[in-house]
């Protein structure tokens, strides 16, 4: 088989802001607070007045006394099964806990019956000893890429979250705390299983099965700065179901600087024997992999380039948000796609606090969506939930993230993007993985060959 090559390049309210950990570009930002009041990611290390928040004291680092796990063999159980649901929110008592929801998960609930399971909170994201030590460099050597514009990109960062402590100027800091949901810490290498499904007519469609295997150069335990490409990842995706598009795949660069290295992507269909550079890969693209519910930007709430938006940091607010869900993965795909939403019974919710960031469009940009709000947890800063809004103003999609405790990473990573198309009435499930066989197989985090994200071996592998 003939290789070919390819061109590469190389009870609240939302806080104020003001206040120590936060800073200005005229700041001095002062490094030891990640050691004293906020924890070494940049979150409040103290829990809340009222103690439904409790305060961090270094995350789920080992497996705890009572599992019998192996990493390598099985995805973790749920450790906190055991707990007792503090209370239900539905229909009949939303109006007692609207500050602590957002606007999508009230209209699930006001249309759709919805409902959600509160759990005692638990503070369980941990990283290891050098991305701390990195996270802690960053505070005064990661800079805007371009002329202070953070939409733009950033530079000088490296190896953990760029941004723990978040400019004074919201402008800055929202876009900053955007990075720090596209640089939040998985591993250096990730290979896992994963499905999504569309529901529609009540019942559940496989959209996408396929195996992604991901290699974070921007965490890399032995780079630098210095040597840094500018591309936070690169992934493979193969599918293998459904039939169709069963033997696709697509290799992608995501970018931390999308202006000096352009996020960039290739695609093989099955039976064509060619590989296709994909240049328009990102945006209010539609995502073939959620059915085009949604679009290529919204995947994990949000996803790629920050430059067509600005991004407002409006505070800091104590939220129900998914967290701790490895009980999903114990539970089959067919039974938690319920016809009109994901099954409450399946996903634990806690309160948390988060970061409230509102996107709208920069002037001369344009995107189907208009305005976008987002609520990113202060400890993984993921972004847990987001609403988005079309050019009239209409809320059109809802989004919320799950995540899960791998205490062997450590971490609390990304597992599943749950959708709501509000004006379809339509969902549909992203990156899930279940019971069934072969979404259950174990996340491994080990070394990938290189050879793997080389769009070389993508062409040789390629169907004639």
């Amino acid at each position: 088989m003939k290789r070919r090559n390819f061109g590469l390049l190389a009870g609240t309210t939302i806080l104020g802001l003001t206040g120590a950990g936060r800073r200005s570009l005229a700041d001095a930002p002062d490094a030891s607070l990640l050691k004293t009041t906020l924890t070494p990611f940049g979150a409040e290390r103290a829990g809340n007045a009222a103690g439904t928040i409790p305060a961090w004291t270094g995350g789920m680092t080992e497996i705890p006394a009572g599992f019998d796990w192996d990493p390598d063999k099985t995805l973790p159980p749920d450790f906190f099964a055991s707990d007792a649901m503090l209370y239900e929110v539905n229909a009949g008592n939303m109006a007692q806990y609207a500050d602590l929801l957002a606007e999508g998960v009230q209209t699930l609930i006001k249309t759709k019956g919805f409902y959600l399971k509160v759990y005692p909170t638990h503070r369980t994201h941990a990283m290891p000893q050098w991305v701390y030590d990195n996270i802690a460099q960053n505070v005064t050597r990661a800079t805007a890429q371009v002329d202070g514009d953070y939409r733009l990109g950033f530079a000088g960062a490296y190896g953990g979250i760029p941004f723990p402590i978040p400019s004074s100027d919201p402008l800055q800091a929202g876009a900053q705390l955007m990075w720090n949901h596209e640089a939040r810490y998985s591993g250096s290498y990730q290979k896992d299983n994963v499905c999504g499904f569309t529901v529609e007519d009540g019942g559940p469609i496989l959209v996408s099965g396929q195996t992604n295997v991901f290699r974070y150069e921007y965490y890399q335990q032995d780079g630098s700065p210095e040597t840094f490409s500018g591309h936070f990842y690169t992934v493979l995706l193969r599918q293998f179901a459904p039939a169709p598009v069963a033997g696709s795949e697509v290799l992608g660069y995501n970018s931390a600087n999308p202006l000096l290295h352009p996020i960039m992507s290739w695609s093989l269909l099955p039976g064509q024997g060619r590989v296709r550079r994909t240049p328009n890969l990102q945006y209010d693209t539609p995502s073939s992999f959620v059915d085009a519910i949604a679009n290529l930007d919204e995947i994990f709430c949000f996803n790629g380039a920050l430059d067509r938006y600005d991004w407002k940091l409006l505070g800091k607010k104590e939220m129900l948000i998914p967290y701790n869900n490895n009980k999903i993965f114990g539970l089959y795909a067919a039974d938690v796609h319920k016809p009109d939403y994901f099954d409450p019974e399946a996903v634990r919710w806690e309160l948390h606090r988060v970061w409230v960031v509102e996107a709208t469009l920069h002037p001369g940009e344009r995107n189907v969506l208009a305005r976008r709000m987002l609520y990113l947890d202060e400890d993984t800063s993921l972004a847990a939930m987001a609403d988005n809004y079309d050019a009239a103003g209409t809320h059109i999609r809802h989004h919320h993230n799950v995540n899960a405790n791998f205490p062997n990473l450590p971490a609390n990573i990304y597992q599943n993007t749950i959708t709501y198309s509000l004006q379809t009435g339509n969902y549909v499930s992203n990156n899930g993985s279940y019971a069934d066989s072969p979404y259950n197989a174990a996340y491994t985090f080990g070394v990938q060959p290189a050879d793997v994200f080389e769009v070389q071996t993508m062409a040789a592998d390629a169907s004639y």
